[in-house]
């Protein structure tokens, strides 16, 4: 390699990285993911570490200063060290810790800072973090919801930086530092939009009357609670609709159930709907129930007890005569919550209301993702209730309104008056009118996503209140929907909404200057010595440009004058979209082809124009169960590899980056795959040669070995071990210019990735020999009967093979021998005070399952780091036995077993450093191990 060794190239801190994404999940205050909906954002601590690593030479790329492999070592933990405190997300506002990290970033970068580029923007997390890191940042994505909120969050708060507010009144604070004045103003004209908007729309949400035990008196409804309906299946209640529902609970909070009674009146042919605020066991069991009878649209008849199929639900609905009827309503009352039955007046006041302009993009024809499919919902207006579309509409004019507003108090407080708006890059009192109006539009098209008659009514504790659209990524079918009050204090209101931006643009860091372009991928004009970091779709993805339209319609509204070129469609672009949707491209063949052609023009383009002097980092996201019944090899892993091959790029490193965080207190104690594999690319040498099968087997066995050796010894889990081995193994199957099979035809990435995995078998299966005979004889055994007994016959031809007895192995304690059967010892079943300085016939079979019974019980703690440190240097056996059983666990479908050795394994470094601590007690003698 002529040009300099990366940190990405060589190893980065991937738990550090991983704790840091998975936590991230949790945190929602500030964190600019609540900014407006975007789906599959990548972790701003992995694209922060990533960048990092991508920008900042390896130690062993300066012989000069670090002569020996420990000197690298050294310098390469100071660098782990700054990694791991930029990770933090309590640092991502820190300067000092930032500071830190750009020093070494402009110290690599000859204190030239190169651009970051990402072609697929996105959420923008990529640009969002290059700027942080004080990096040119550039991106650009095809869809104008994605472009929009990259503005929003990267080409906006630069231009704006440091700047006092200019609304008039009462300032938060005398020094405005990064966007913070900037926030201090959207906040104070989104309130003012929200006043106005109450004075032309707050007839429309009237006080409720409070029962008479909770004071009597009015209440301000946090949400109306209604109930889809049809015509009762039975001939004698035809004229009768029904509610079909999936529950009557309204909190299941211990000591504040409350829930909703049907009253039925068979005679009178009526349904009526009780609210009460406490309830027996039996009582909210049967609520819990609603009228559903099975799975799907299956219910039950409130007044018949007949049946109501799907078949008919549908057919109903599709004649549109599908209804709704409110069955109660979630008030704030003085000491919380009340709940309180429906009365006619309420109804009426909701269902009276005028319709009005309503988005006309019909809904997609995609089942999957699309549940409202065949029910009556033809386009994305139908998701909407009248009252819903006033308030949205009301909302939405009030931007051009309020846009106004802010160019005369801009003018007042002194900034320029010039004729350049915000796209053409004005910085005056336009332009600030035009910025500060995005951030509103963005509060109309967020409340959209609560405002919707697909909410839901959430009666858990932790969560009581308004669901929204989109809790996952679907457009979901809602049988009793929740529909909130805009100017309640509670969930789903306009302020709440307003305050969420609010807090993220407060924080947004606009060090640099940035840029978010909408053009295709295949089309990008890079700047000169671009640095490539990108998060692309992935392969047969969930089609986003058809779920994103839900937005489009009010960001359009809202924001066209402001940005008429990026919203100047009556839709988002769809054919366009590089994902393999079958349905767009005619099925699964064309799909496939339509998604490598595209990806492959695209990174073609990114690997021609990018600098050589940095490597490309290009993220690929795993479905779980795509890995699950393909592995490594799936048929998306394998033809987007196939796309960078293509293009000109050699894969020299993969890192499986974890963005979920498990149920478990120990996030990387799960033995679920990674959620994401970073590819670390290098454009392919010119004079790369063509190779035959067998000679890329043998580079394979030569180099992979040792690769996977490094791995370990970077503690990779055992759950990543196949993901990050790939990038060992294809960086010799991608520096060739072909390997050609037998036939002379070129050997596929699939047919790559299958021959990489068999190798990393074989080295594990290898390293087996390197422990001692007992420890043998235990994984063959478990490997062929898992914890279960077998027949002692054929456990004394393994022992024999490996010149023991099965006495041996009795007497080391690993196994029971009786009645003609054998079996390997559970963990709980060994001797809780074992001490290994104390066993006369050690083995490296009883010292991990020592330590996995210390591990799962407290965790990184004394007791397991102490026992760690007993092992000496026999402890790299132990974790390589670990690795060993977690791979056949795996091939054995033992997901408990193999948990507890790929925790342990997560958990390695910090039981090494918690060891290298520990005081050592009750050694009473040297320690041996049998071979």
């Amino acid at each position: 390699m002529t040009c300099k060794k990366k940190l990405i190239e060589v190893a980065i801190p991937l738990e550090a990285i991983n704790a840091a994404s998975a936590r991230e999940k949790s945190i929602r205050h500030g964190h600019p993911s609540t900014l407006h909906l975007w789906w599959a954002r990548r972790p701003l601590a992995a694209c922060r570490a990533v960048l990092f690593a991508q920008l900042v030479d390896d130690p062993s790329s300066h012989p000069d200063q670090f002569p020996t492999a420990e000197d690298q070592e050294r310098e390469r933990q100071r660098l782990f060290a700054i990694i791991e405190d930029l990770v933090k997300w309590e640092n991502s506002t820190n300067e000092e810790v930032l500071e830190r990290a750009r020093a070494e970033i402009r110290r690599s970068c000859g204190g030239v800072l190169p651009p970051v580029y990402d072609p697929f923007s996105g959420g923008g997390s990529i640009p969002l973090e290059a700027q942080r890191l004080g990096l040119p940042a550039y991106g650009s994505d095809l869809n104008p919801v994605a472009v929009m909120i990259g503005k929003a969050m990267i080409e906006i708060p630069p231009k704006f930086k440091d700047m006092p507010p200019i609304h008039p009144g009462i300032k938060e604070r005398s020094f405005y530092r990064n966007a913070e004045g900037l926030a201090e103003d959207v906040k104070y004209y989104g309130e003012w939009m929200r006043e106005k908007a109450w004075e032309r729309i707050g007839h429309l949400y009237p006080l409720v009357d409070l029962p008479k035990e909770y004071g009597s008196g009015k209440g301000t409804a946090i949400a109306w609670i209604w109930a889809r309906t049809v015509p009762s299946p039975d001939p004698a209640y035809a004229d009768v609709h029904v509610p079909i529902t999936t529950s009557f609970m309204l909190s299941s909070k211990p000591g504040k159930e409350a829930w909703i009674e049907p009253k039925v009146d068979r005679s009178n042919k009526t349904i009526t709907f009780v609210a009460h605020n406490a309830g027996t066991k039996s009582e909210i069991a049967k609520a819990k129930e609603g009228t559903k009878a099975g799975r799907g649209a299956n219910f039950r008849c409130l007044l018949s007890d007949s049946a109501i199929t799907s078949e008919y639900v549908k057919r109903v609905a599709q004649s549109g005569g599908m209804g709704q009827m409110l069955i109660a309503i979630a008030t704030e009352g003085k000491n919380g919550r009340v709940f309180v039955s429906p009365t006619a007046a309420q109804e009426t006041v909701a269902v009276d209301v005028e319709r009005q302009r309503a988005p006309g993009i019909a809904l997609p024809n995609h089942s999957q993702y699309v549940g409202v499919l065949g029910y009556g919902f033809e386009t994305f207006g139908d998701l909407f209730t009248s009252r819903q579309l006033v308030a949205l509409n009301a909302f939405s004019d009030l931007i051009s309104e309020v846009r106004a507003q802010i160019l005369i108090d801009a003018v007042a407080a002194g900034l320029q008056v010039d004729a350049e708006p915000l796209r053409l890059g004005g910085l005056g009192a336009q332009a600030y009118a035009d910025a500060v109006s995005v951030y509103l539009g963005f509060c109309v098209s967020k409340s959209a996503d609560y405002w919707s008659n697909l909410c839901t009514w959430r009666s858990d504790p932790k969560n009581l209140g308004v669901g929204h659209v989109f809790a996952r990524q679907a457009i979901p079918m809602v049988w009793d929907f929740a529909e909130a009050n805009p100017f309640s204090k509670s969930s789903g209101n306009f302020l709440t909404s307003l305050d969420w931006i609010v807090r993220v643009v407060r924080e947004l860091p606009g060090t640099t200057s940035g840029e978010i372009r909408q053009v295709d991928a295949q089309s990008v004009d890079y700047p000169v010595g671009s640095v490539i970091s990108t998060d692309p779709p992935y392969y047969d993805s969930i089609p986003y440009a058809d779920i994103s339209d839900f937005f489009y319609s009010w960001i359009r509204g809202a924001l066209r004058p402001t940005f008429p070129d990026q919203l100047n469609t009556i839709a988002v672009p769809k054919m366009e979209e590089l994902v393999a949707d079958r349905m767009r491209h005619g099925g699964a063949d064309a799909a496939e082809a339509f998604f490598l052609t595209g990806m492959t023009s695209a990174i073609s383009r990114m690997c021609g124009h990018s600098s050589p002097d940095y490597p490309a980092a290009i993220y690929y996201a795993f479905k779980q169960s795509e890995v699950e019944q393909e592995g490594i090899s799936s048929t998306g892993w394998a033809t987007f590899l196939q796309a960078i091959m293509e293009a000109g790029y050699s894969v020299v490193g993969t890192w499986p980056v974890r963005t979920e965080l498990a149920n478990r207190t120990r996030a990387s104690g799960s033995n679920a795959l990674a959620n994401s594999v970073v590819l670390v690319c290098r454009k392919k040498e010119a004079s790369a040669e063509v190779i035959t099968r067998a000679e890329f087997i043998r580079a394979l066995k030569r180099e992979l070995p040792p690769a996977i050796a490094e791995l370990q010894a970077a503690n990779i889990a055992p759950a990543d071990m196949p993901q990050s081995a790939i990038g060992p193994g294809m960086g010799v199957f991608s520096r060739y210019k072909a390997v050609l099979e037998s036939d002379d035809s070129p050997m596929t990435v699939k047919a790559a990735l299958q021959l990489i995995n068999r190798e990393l078998d074989e080295y594990l299966g290898g390293i087996q020999g390197e422990f001692d005979a007992d420890t043998r004889f235990a994984i063959t055994w478990f490997e062929q009967n898992g914890l279960k007994a077998g027949d002692y016959g054929t456990a004394n031809n393994i022992a024999t093979a490996r010149g023991i007895s099965v006495e041996s192995v009795k007497h080391a304690g690993i196994v029971e021998s009786a009645a003609g059967k054998v079996r390997i010892l559970k963990r709980d079943e060994m001797d809780a005070e074992w001490e290994p300085d104390a066993d006369g016939h050690l083995t490296v079979w009883e010292c991990c399952q020592h330590l996995v019974r210390l591990h799962e019980k407290y965790g990184i703690g004394h007791e397991a780091a102490v026992m760690l440190k007993k092992f000496g240097p026999k402890a790299d056996d132990v974790r390589d036995l670990a690795y060993v059983l977690y791979n056949i666990c795996e091939k054995r479908g033992d997901a408990k077993e193999a948990t507890a050795y790929n925790a342990l394994i997560a958990d390695w470094t910090d039981l090494t450093r918690e060891a290298a601590t520990a005081p050592l007690t009750n050694r009473s003698g040297q320690m041996r191990f049998e071979v």
